[in-house]
C-alpha cells in the first residue's frame, strides 16, 4: 500500500470509529509504524484546515468531528448538541472522580460535604463517568470512574493533562 492510498485509510478509520483511535492502534491495521501514521495524521488535519471538519487528539486517539461554530446548524438536523455547562456540583463531583478514581459515592460525599445524587445522574446522563464496579466490603458499594467521552468533552489526552493544584488537599 501506497502513503497515499494509506492516508485515505487512516481518514476513512477515524472518521467511522465510534470512539478515537490511537496512533498505534492504526499502526497495527495498516501494518505501520506510529510515526508515520501521526505524519499521515496531520496532513489529514492540514487537509481539513478550511473545511467543515477537524481532527482532534483526544482520549489517546484521533476523531474526525464538525466544527465547534456549526453546533447551531447540526442541531436543526434533530441532532442535540449538548453544550449546557455543568453545574459547580457536578463540575466538583466530576473533578473527585476523576483524580481519585475508582472511587465510591460515600467518598465523594465525604469530600464535598454534601449529597452527590444529582450530580453522579447528570454526569452518568452526559456519559462522562460509568460504573466501574462494585468495591468490596459492607453494601458492595458502587465504584465510578471517567469515561472516553470525559476525554473528548475537555480536549484532553489522559490525566494527566489535568491540573494538580490543590489536589492534595482531597487525599
Amino acid at each position: 500500500m501506497t502513503l497515499a492510498e494509506a492516508r485515505i485509510v487512516v481518514e476513512g478509520l477515524i472518521f467511522a470509529s465510534e470512539r478515537p483511535l490511537g496512533a498505534s492502534e492504526i499502526a497495527s491495521m495498516l501494518e505501520l509504524d506510529a510515526p508515520q501514521v501521526e505524519s499521515l495524521v496531520e496532513e489529514i488535519r492540514a487537509s481539513y484546515q478550511d473545511g467543515a471538519l477537524h481532527v482532534r487528539n483526544v482520549g489517546g486517539g484521533y476523531q474526525i468531528v464538525t466544527k465547534p461554530e456549526l453546533a447551531p446548524w447540526i442541531e436543526k438536523l434533530g441532532r442535540p448538541v449538548i453544550n449546557a455547562p455543568l453545574t459547580a456540583a457536578s463540575t466538583e463531583t466530576l473533578a473527585i472522580i476523576a483524580y481519585q478514581q475508582p472511587v465510591t459515592k460515600v467518598e465523594i460525599e465525604q469530600v464535598r460535604g454534601v449529597r452527590s445524587d444529582s450530580a453522579i445522574n447528570s454526569l452518568m446522563d452526559r456519559e462522562l463517568i460509568h460504573e466501574l464496579g462494585r468495591k468490596e466490603g459492607p453494601g458492595r458499594p458502587i465504584l465510578y470512574g471517567i469515561t472516553e467521552k470525559f476525554f473528548s468533552h475537555f480536549g484532553l489526552t489522559s490525566l494527566e493533562e489535568l491540573p494538580l493544584k490543590g489536589i492534595s488537599e482531597w487525599k
